[in-house]
């Protein structure tokens, strides 16, 4: 089993840049990352010390989110939201350019709460116009952008499933591109009451993407009551052969017990 940690939400008792080293000792070569940077255009001095803790810890990133604002603030995406738009598309460039850098393929892009004084109908054209432009950014490096459900944020207009599918289809047939893809959040899609099973069985060969956490508390595998190594068993079997990504919340400490229990590793 191929798993990615997610430093953004784990090991966050160290800085930011000694987390992948820190992935990489407890026994994991693939790392993935929330946008670490307060801007959407950070400067080069910045970006360069991102990809030396990557390079230097000797892992792969595998993923990396677009610029999705201010995340403990509330917002979740600039991809909808019409006055951060240029914004966003700003991001693009940068994003690509660090994927082209360390071999990241996939690029998570936040669709964005609804906007007070914004109809949806707006949000949503400028949404499916930003997830097009964002595709061309990183389809010369082979690149795919994700498109996630979230869970927690009630002005988040993807919660379930179906939601993010019928924008994905939305792009595609508007632009074309065709390397956009449904980032499965086992954890998300639980708490917000997704068949997961039946989105598993309908759509597993063409996840993007898959992440884990346990509910209730988005702790580690076996903190709750979901079923995730069924799940995740399943749509292997159904076709899906990317990483798992680890994004839960539990003290440095313990983050790994469960793998380790578990015989399992990077």
């Amino acid at each position: 089993m191929t798993y990615t940690v997610n430093c953004s939400i784990l090991l966050t008792e160290l800085p930011l840049l000694e987390r992948p080293a820190a992935a990489k000792a407890a026994g994991f070569d693939a790392v993935e990352f929330w946008w670490p940077f307060e801007a959407s255009v950070p400067t080069d001095a910045e970006v360069s010390r991102f990809e030396n803790a990557i390079a230097d810890a000797g892992v792969q990133l595998t993923g990396l989110n677009f610029n999705a604002g201010d995340m403990p603030g509330g917002d979740r995406g600039l991809v909808s939201w019409p006055a951060r738009s240029a914004e966003f598309q700003d991001n693009i460039d940068v994003v690509a350019g660090i994927g082209e850098r360390l071999g990241c393929k996939a690029f998570n892009a936040l669709y964005g709460n609804r906007i007070d004084g914004e109809s949806a109908q707006r949000q949503d054209a400028i949404g499916a116009e930003n997830l097009a432009t964002a595709a061309a950014g990183v389809a010369s490096i082979g690149g795919t952008v994700l498109l996630e459900p979230v869970s927690g944020a009630p002005r988040y207009p993807l919660l379930k499933a179906q939601d993010a599918f019928d924008v994905i289809a939305r792009v595609r047939r508007e632009s074309g591109a065709e390397n956009i893809k449904f980032l499965a959040d086992f954890y998300h899609l639980a708490v917000n009451g997704e068949d997961v099973a039946a989105v598993i069985e309908k759509h597993a060969g063409d996840f993007g993407h898959i992440q884990i956490a346990d509910n209730p508390g988005r702790g580690a595998p076996g903190t709750g009551q979901l079923p995730l190594g069924e799940w995740v068993a399943r749509s292997r079997a159904l076709g899906y052969q990317g990483y798992i990504g680890l994004e839960y919340k539990e003290p440095a400490g313990t983050a790994f017990s469960w793998a380790v229990r578990q015989g399992v590793g990077g």
